[in-house]
């Protein structure tokens, strides 16, 4: 486990720039309706957004978008900053020499719009934190003496994540997309295992990771991580999403790098959605040292072995 060179600690003063939050993803799909019966059974709530499927959490927010398109793959992922700082992003990434683009068809928005090495849309835009500015408590758990805490299975009720935790992309080079979001959206690495996957968080107070990239032939979705309540919503989930069909996948399991419980679920289009409870956190101005760490003990502290799958990118294969 090694310090990686060059590392610049956060300044400990106001006035740094860098987006807080993902506020939305927009992923295209070439049957948007099997996003709905997916997301759906996986513990969102599904809406109609002008022809659009929306993917929501209980407490009304919505986090992302579910569009029709000839192949599956990530539209946009719009970030959020505070207010006061989009003029300022605006100037920086002028001063960066990156190119600002105008919104895409459809996505009419007073944000800023650039695009990553990899080609994906990023919008930059005032909205509320999303991220967590300490770490989550869990739910009480259910230990009552002298009474049956389990429920019957059939009256478990619906796993329900509490927020979109994370993304993590596949990309041909981890290092340029390391460089290009600490340059341009002041993400800071995290942690590292060499140049086959990297981990981002933002500056203002987030999960160990907002934004992780993961070495691959071409780009790609590979998970989109939702925080769950407690351990046990993991495996009601898992099981309920079983039931429906959706029995692939990899779980239940703890990570290294991030240290959170696992669980993911293969999605229709060969990606996946991770339930995921007990993410380390990175509090605002804190000196977070990233590590480069070794391979073959990074991964994941215990849990199933990893079925082959997992690592398959679908969007490499479909283009």
């Amino acid at each position: 486990m090694t310090a990686i060179g060059g590392f610049q600690a956060p300044t400990s003063g106001e006035g740094r720039l860098g987006v807080h939050s993902i506020g939305e993803f927009v992923l295209s799909v070439p049957a948007p309706e099997k996003a709905a019966d997916f997301y759906g059974a996986f513990g969102l709530d599904i809406s109609d957004a002008g022809g659009q499927v929306a993917l929501a959490t209980a407490d009304g927010y919505r986090w992302g978008r579910v569009v029709g398109g000839p192949r599956k793959a990530m539209h946009h992922v719009a970030f959020h900053c505070f207010e006061e700082d989009l003029p300022r992003f605006k100037t920086h990434l002028e001063g960066q020499g990156i190119r600002l683009l105008s919104p895409p068809p459809g996505f009419d928005s007073n944000g800023l719009w650039l695009a990553d090495p990899d080609g994906l849309l990023v919008e930059i835009r005032v909205g509320p934190k999303t991220s967590p500015d300490s770490k989550a408590a869990p739910a009480p758990f259910d230990a009552d003496e002298a009474a049956r805490c389990a429920p019957y299975r059939r009256l478990a009720g619906r796993a329900r994540p509490r927020r979109l935790s994370h993304i993590l992309r596949f990309t041909p080079d981890v290092e340029r997309m390391i460089g290009f979001y600490a340059r341009a959206l002041g993400l800071r690495l995290s942690d590292r295992s060499g140049g086959a996957i990297a981990f981002m968080h933002a500056i203002h107070g987030s999960d160990h990771h907002i934004l992780a990239f993961a070495r691959s032939e071409a780009p790609g979705l590979h998970h989109l991580s939702w925080d769950m309540p407690t351990l046990d919503s993991i495996g009601v989930g898992a099981i309920a999403m079983a039931d429906k069909g959706y029995r692939m996948g990899w779980g239940l399991g703890r990570h290294v790098l991030g240290s959170n419980y696992f669980h993911y679920v293969r999605d229709p289009w060969g990606s996946f959605s991770e339930y995921s409870f007990n993410i380390d956190h990175i509090p605002a101005r804190t000196e977070w040292e990233p590590l480069d760490h070794p391979a073959e003990d990074s991964f994941y502290l215990w849990g199933p072995d990893m079925p082959p799958e997992f690592v398959f990118n679908a969007e490499a294969a479909q283009a």
